[in-house]
């Protein structure tokens, strides 16, 4: 065990894992000293256990020892036992045996959501949804036949098998094998359906898929989930984890997760949406943009535009020019200048100076804006 003074010598960060590795809850938010606490607490129980746990083992021991001993005198049941090399075994120790088979089994089943759920026609699908920049949450539905056809497959390997999300990043340009970059893997058990996922890095785009992991890093992998794109942290393209809330902007977090494609619409993410919604989500493009958008016959008009912010802060006593245009400064020296962004790249030198005239400092920003219109898609309505 390690003492707090020893722990206070880590960095925050070493203290931070060592508590994630002992499972200490509220880790996440806990300053160091706090940290030092929490671990020092932990090595205390888990000495003190381990002490109780060696003294109750001793006087097993002891006490099975003696046991032994008085039923070997009274009827040689010990000797008898020796000579046709059978081991005594207590109905103790058969029935937590097979308790313990029954949980290991119970906790690789993946399929046990959907048979408690009386669900016989369930789907081998994983769906992908994203929460925010730093967090995915994954739904999946898995049939028996499924189970087994792992078992099947990873035969003697089964056993020391254990059910996994195998979290992959794409490149921006493809989701082909090359592309794509092996990230973890997350340990699951059976009994549930959904997982958050944590990824770092934002923007990035993910697939997941689901499976078994067995000896050797063999992977079985049972289904493959959509593709999709985390956004930049601080944007608004974030969103709670509550379906309540989904229902509110389902459509845009249907769009945030890979459901509108170029190749059309994800059917299994829409299935998923429809089947927590309660409700069929309607056409794409009637749910999207009104029935009217469909309509081939009337003029269909679209346009984007963008603008520019730029934004900064300085002395609230200092002289601001951008493009050598003077900048209004707030009472706290805080600025703010909108204006339109044509295609083309700008180059835009923010110049501030001190008060009294003596220093002065340049900021130059470089924008790029690239507009391009692609080819229209027309769907058939009927189709």
């Amino acid at each position: 065990m390690m003492t707090a003074a020893k722990l206070r010598t880590r960095t925050v960060k070493d203290l931070a894992a060592m508590a994630k590795k002992r499972n200490l809850a509220g880790w996440h938010s806990m300053r160091k000293e706090e940290l030092v606490k929490a671990l020092v607490n932990y090595g205390r129980v888990a000495t003190a256990r381990a002490t109780r746990r060696a003294k109750a083992k001793g006087k097993t021991a002891s006490a099975t020892t003696t046991a032994a001993a008085k039923r070997a005198k009274t009827n040689g049941t010990a000797k008898h036992s020796q000579k046709n090399g059978k081991k005594p075994h207590t109905r103790y120790a058969k029935q937590r045996l097979k308790k313990i088979k029954a949980q290991l089994a119970l906790s690789k089943d993946l399929a046990l959501k959907a048979s408690r759920e009386g669900n016989g026609h369930a789907k081998d699908r994983l769906v992908v949804m994203v929460r925010d920049p730093y967090w995915l949450h994954a739904y999946w539905e898995l049939s028996r036949a499924a189970i087994e056809r792992a078992k099947a497959a990873l035969g003697q390997h089964w056993h020391g098998a254990r059910p996994v999300l195998r979290v992959s990043q794409l490149s921006r340009n493809g989701t082909t094998d090359t592309a794509r970059k092996y990230i973890k893997d997350i340990d699951i058990h059976g009994g549930v359906n959904n997982w958050y996922v944590d990824v770092q890095d934002p923007p990035k785009r993910y697939q997941l898929e689901i499976g078994y992991l067995g000896i050797g890093d063999q992977f079985l992998a049972l289904a493959r989930s959509n593709v999709v794109t985390t956004p930049c942290p601080g944007s608004s393209e974030s969103f709670d984890k509550n379906w309540a809330e989904v229902a509110k902007d389902f459509d845009r977090i249907f769009a945030m997760s890979g459901g509108y494609h170029e190749q059309g619409t994800n059917r299994e993410l829409r299935e998923v949406f429809e089947e927590q919604l309660r409700r069929p989500m309607g056409d794409p493009m009637a749910t999207q943009f009104g029935a009217a958008a469909s309509d081939r016959d009337r003029d269909f008009n679209f346009s984007v535009d963008t603008e520019l912010i730029v934004h900064g802060s300085t002395d609230p006593g200092a002289h601001v020019t951008l493009r050598g245009e003077p900048i209004h400064l707030r009472p706290d020296g805080t600025f703010a200048v909108r204006f339109n962004l044509p295609d083309r790249r700008h180059v835009l030198p923010v110049v501030a100076s001190s008060g009294d005239g003596v220093e002065q400092r340049t900021i130059v920003l470089a924008v790029d804006r690239n507009t391009k219109v692609m080819e229209p898609v027309i769907r058939d309505p009927g189709g």
